[in-house]
């Protein structure tokens, strides 16, 4: 993707893409000009609440596999690692685990390592220092080539603090001047769900974090309890735009519909220009949607993808809901199989996301 390093955060509750979706994503992301993906998956609790006890073989052995497919791509592979409330007692016993976990983690090759501090509480004395403390931690220990961290309070949006308690004073100023200035930083924008990036925000989290911040993009996400019921596979609906100087990376949060994604990352690309949203450059691509399906099939998903968009299973009638399930169930192609999971109701809200 022109001007910005781009890539795919699997970073959502919910049900998880298959790893064989993982493994042909990666040529996808090749393909259309990402640089790297993300195993971070909320679904896999030995990263999350369970991070003190070794990974299971089979997801090594996978994560293995997926860091040799992007080796010969020419795609970074990363891995994101929750340490669920560390900050309760960051001890000798529970570094001592961290470090074997991020040792383990070492064992699958991953260019990138992500350390995230989301979904936990964080009015707690003294968080900054403590986790700069783990980060610095971590880095030491880590053999990926770039690490990246996720703030507790990753946006101004007051649903942060409603549902992790209120910030530390000065929380992200202290983070951003504590943590190595090689180390970059993500963020999500004013909401958690932004649809857009301007000049001026952008430039004052700058000033807070002491580096360009690292886009979390959640604007085509679906996990949470109200955007389920829907599939959003064109961003350009809600406008949006970012200016590629001012950030250090973008990386998307995807759908929990491995493949339909691709059609809104295909947008993405078709947005892109340097320094924002170009309508000549989507005018320009919007046919390289063809390549993703057979010519006979696509264009038919693309017109209904609108309705799928915009109304959603919760506002659509019961006659369109089995017109449209009688139109792809019977198709034999992953796009059409995730529309008809969809539609009979698979993809199912985990009450674990707090965002509406």
């Amino acid at each position: 993707m022109v001007g910005v390093d781009a890539g795919v955060i699997e970073g959502f509750f919910g049900r998880p893409w298959a790893w064989s979706a993982r493994l042909s994503a990666v040529d996808f992301l090749r393909d259309w000009g990402y640089q790297f993906y993300v195993y971070a998956p909320k679904a896999d609790s030995f990263l999350r609440r369970r991070w003190r006890e070794p990974m299971p073989e089979e997801t090594l052995r996978r994560l293995s596999q997926l860091s040799k497919r992007g080796a010969a791509s020419g795609i970074s592979i990363g891995v994101g690692l929750t340490p669920f409330e560390i900050y309760l007692n960051y001890d000798a016993k529970a570094r001592a685990a961290l470090c074997a976990k991020v040792r383990q983690i070492n064992e699958t090759g991953v260019d990138v390592l992500c350390i995230l501090f989301d979904d936990m509480r964080g009015d707690v004395d003294g968080l900054p220092k403590l986790q700069a403390e783990i980060v610095a931690d971590i880095s030491a220990w880590s053999n990926a080539r770039r690490c990246i961290i996720c703030p507790t309070y990753y946006s101004y949006d007051s649903r942060l603090a409603k549902e992790f308690g209120l910030a530390p004073k000065a929380y992200l100023r202290d983070l951003g001047e504590m943590i190595d200035p090689q180390i970059d930083i993500f963020w999500t924008g004013e909401k958690v769900i932004s649809n857009g990036y301007s000049a001026e925000h952008l430039a004052e989290v700058t000033t807070q974090l002491r580096r360009k911040p690292f886009i979390w993009d959640n604007s085509i996400s679906n996990d949470s309890k109200l955007r389920t019921d829907q599939l959003f596979l064109d961003p350009s609906a809600a406008g949006w735009a970012m200016p590629a100087e001012l950030v250090a990376g973008l990386a998307i949060n995807p759908m929990n519909q491995a493949h339909l994604t691709r059609i809104a990352l295909c947008r993405f690309t078709a947005l892109w220009a340097q320094g924002g949203m170009d309508s000549g450059v989507a005018s320009a691509r919007s046919d390289c949607l063809n390549d993703l399906g057979s010519p006979a099939f696509m264009p038919r998903l693309l017109a209904d993808g609108a309705v799928m968009q915009e109304t959603g299973l919760a506002r659509m009638d019961d006659e369109t809901r089995r017109t449209l399930l009688a139109r792809y169930e019977p198709i034999a192609d992953p796009y059409a199989q995730e529309i008809a999971a969809w539609l009979r109701g698979e993809y199912v809200f985990d009450p674990q996301c707090l965002t509406s």
